[in-house]
């Protein structure tokens, strides 16, 4: 049977965090009960059209899902079963937040079939929290992972910002620290992407412009800085028995996420929610991104799709690339040649014998990779694969 993972956006949360960009806000509970009236409808209109299909993977991301009442998750998960036929070793994640959880919501979660848990930490530091914006405490996150251990929940993965605003690499390395400690089987360490349109960028604009005129800034991390917690973290991590297999990614033997590697070997996906993206027979989809419209047109779900456009075969290659790439084991060459009819070298061979010049990627018989230097710079990396 075709393979597919699905992605479930819930768009709601608690209060915006300050760095954010994701699709997402508060909300009453008139809205999220019509919200999750609707994604059902979704959910029950996409089952009866991928009867051929076998979901390997899902993801409940958002937002915070957590937020929601366990009765919201439990219905979801349980139209999820109705509609699709669900691999009976699926990896199932929801995301949540500290403080958001209860023992209650945790025992749900585990009756219907979710496996894995995603909690966004974000730092161990309760004065690093307040300035993202953040509605917990460093004692509420311990409390909440402590409940879902106590609860039978074996794959856990912990997220991580670091670079934040007059961070030392002694504060990230704290953090970091403390999290190994709890013995997590997947970390998630991410530096902060300052984001135009949020409180962030509003706050921070003048360093990212003395950052991108290569000029140091004043309260943001500089280059150097930067750097050396992306080494320290790696280092750490690595000597503590997380194995890196992409750029921002940390896993112990075997919890490697299923779901997220999908996306980097461009895997088919289907997403459903709000604003909810797509990728079907090399096609592109997106749900449209307003509330009370996805609300609507969930009633006749032929009109939940806001854009869609076929790739072309550039773009397809671009993705490969690109994508592929942010996986340490990167590209395998004989993949390469059976999905496009090239080998690599005939596309992009002056693109890899230059990079292989400045030691950023390695070129072998049977696969191509970014070095350890080139994962540092894997923005500059990457992006010369762009035709």
């Amino acid at each position: 049977m075709r393979e597919l993972e699905l992605y479930v956006h819930i768009p709601f949360c608690m209060k915006k965090c300050a760095y954010c960009d994701f699709l997402s806000a508060p909300a009453d509970e008139k809205e999220q009960f019509a919200y999750m009236e609707g994604l059902l409808r979704e959910i029950a209109f996409y089952g009866k059209r991928f009867t051929d299909t076998v979901i390997s993977t899902v993801y409940i991301g958002g937002g915070t899902p957590s937020w929601l009442q366990e009765d919201y998750i439990a219905s979801l998960m349980q139209e999820i079963y109705r509609a699709f036929a669900v691999a009976d070793n699926a990896e199932i994640t929801i995301e949540c937040n500290p403080g958001t959880l209860t023992k209650r919501k945790l025992e749900v979660y585990k009756e219907n079939g979710i496996n894995r848990l995603s909690i966004g930490l974000q730092s161990a530091h309760d004065d690093e929290l307040k300035l993202l914006g953040r509605v917990h405490t460093y004692g509420q996150f311990l409390r909440s992972y402590e409940l879902a251990r106590e609860c039978g929940f074996s794959n856990i993965n912990i997220d991580l910002i670091n670079c934040l605003p007059e961070q030392t690499v002694e504060r990230a390395y704290q953090s970091l620290i403390k999290v190994i400690q709890l013995r997590p089987e997947h970390i998630s360490a991410y530096s902060l992407i300052i984001e135009p349109g949020t409180p962030f960028y509003h706050k921070y604009k003048f360093d990212v412009v003395k950052l991108e005129a290569g000029m140091p800034p004043e309260e943001l991390p500089s280059e150097d800085t930067v750097y050396q917690i992306g080494k320290m973290t790696q280092d750490v991590l690595t000597q503590n028995g997380y194995m890196r297999y992409e750029v921002s990614n940390y896993a112990k033997n075997g919890f490697a996420c299923r779901h997220n590697i999908g996306y980097w070997q461009r895997k088919e996906y289907l997403g459903v929610g709000l604003g909810a993206a797509s990728l079907l027979e090399e096609v592109r989809y997106s749900n449209v991104r307003e509330l009370e419209l996805y609300i609507e047109a969930s009633h006749d779900c032929t009109r939940l799709r806001e854009e869609a456009g076929a790739l072309s075969r550039n773009a397809q290659i671009e993705e490969y690339m690109f994508l592929g790439l942010r996986m340490t084991d990167g590209i395998e060459k004989n993949a390469f040649f059976h999905t496009f009819g090239f080998t690599v070298g005939q596309i992009y061979g002056e693109v890899i014998q230059y990079l292989q010049e400045e030691e950023l990627i390695c070129d072998t018989p049977t696969r191509l990779f970014l070095t350890d230097k080139g994962i540092d710079l894997s923005n500059f990396a990457l992006a010369q694969f762009l035709m």
